[in-house]
């Protein structure tokens, strides 16, 4: 992978363009998403390594990406402990066993190596499809969520706007809290490593709700967790770290020592650039809202990131956050094209 374009970006080597690849960018945005997912259920496509693969490979095939992301979901790890995970349509992801006391906690397991088989079996298959694509060179970026993250699943019992329970949970019994985190911790260490054993090209770390948390509680409930995963990895593939509060957390997520710190879009992408340690390249991190935009307003906003960044080493060109379901394809496709002809 020496010559893709993501791989230099995220090692802080120059490129002739920043590469561009989507949160989420194999999505319910896809009509081809639409097809498989009406055939299968959501835990279905994941567990299924060919399956997996067909999902994955659409934005290689449609949107031409310079990078490829796993299918899966980021709380496989918590079904793998012991959380009884289910999706539901127009809901989202529910555990029917929430953790609530330190007994909970105990019943959780860490050996689930082999639960997560199907995951490192779906990047074989992955891998051999990507292999045919000749000198293209399309990574394979694998991920799993971050500690602080999977475990507001897990205490919520799914989705949560105000995160009140998990809140809660980590004021009035945070030894239980931090035993949580440390389990997460250790299945999400195993976990990477395995997929990174099984051949992906990069990983990055989810903390989608971190946002949720003031700078002392992200630094006790979120950073030592995330910065104890990443010392433990084995760091033959680029680190990104991604979380939802990047704009105010990355010169935290900078001492844990990813390759990259991944940027919402709340902050000018240059400023964290400059702030941060030589060597830590950034991703991002337009608004994806945009995408709803006009073509002239979605080309106009993703030229000024452009601008900004140029004569930047270590620029991977992303989104803040995921695409959302019903953003048009068609606009998805036309940001990439010009992304990649600057």
């Amino acid at each position: 992978m020496k010559n893709s374009l993501f791989i230099k970006a995220a090692l802080s080597q120059e490129t002739e363009r920043p590469p561009v690849w989507m949160m989420r960018q194999a999505g319910r945005f896809m009509p081809e998403y639409w097809e498989i997912k009406n055939k299968y259920s959501f835990l279905e496509m994941c567990k299924t390594p060919e399956i997996a693969a067909d999902v994955t490979m659409l934005p290689v095939d449609l949107l031409g990406i310079d990078a490829a992301i796993l299918f899966s979901d980021i709380l496989v790890t918590g079904e793998a402990m012991g959380g009884k995970l289910s999706f539901e349509q127009g809901v989202g992801p529910k555990f029917a066993n929430p953790v609530q006391n330190i007994k909970d906690i105990e019943a959780l397991e860490v050996d689930v190596l082999d639960r997560l088989q199907y995951v490192a079996d779906a990047i074989k298959v992955i891998q051999g499809r990507l292999s045919k694509l000749g000198d293209q060179q399309i990574p394979l970026i694998g991920f799993a969520g971050a500690p602080f993250t999977v475990m507001s699943y897990l205490v919520e019992g799914g989705s949560s706007k105000d995160f009140k329970k998990t809140k809660l949970f980590m004021f009035n019994q945070p030894e239980a809290a931090h035993k949580l985190l440390e389990k997460i911790a250790d299945v999400t260490v195993d976990y990477l490593n395995m997929q990174i054993a099984a051949g992906v090209n990069a990983v990055q770390i989810f903390d989608s709700w971190a946002l949720s948390l003031s700078w002392d509680d992200y630094k006790e409930f979120s950073h030592r967790y995330i910065q104890n995963i990443i010392s433990r990895l084995n760091r033959t593939v680029p680190v990104i770290s991604f979380c939802k509060g990047s704009s105010v957390f990355a010169p935290l997520m900078a001492e844990a020592k990813p390759d990259v710190v991944s940027v919402d879009w709340n902050a000018d992408l240059k400023n964290i650039k400059s702030a941060l340690p030589q060597g830590i390249a950034v991703q991002g991190n337009l608004d994806p809202f945009v995408l709803y935009a006009d073509k002239a307003v979605i080309k106009d906003r993703i030229l000024r990131i452009i601008e900004r960044m140029r004569g930047e080493k270590g620029f991977i060109f992303n989104l803040g956050h995921g695409i959302m379901p019903d953003i048009p394809f068609d606009n998805v496709k036309y940001a990439i094209e010009v992304i990649k002809s600057v």
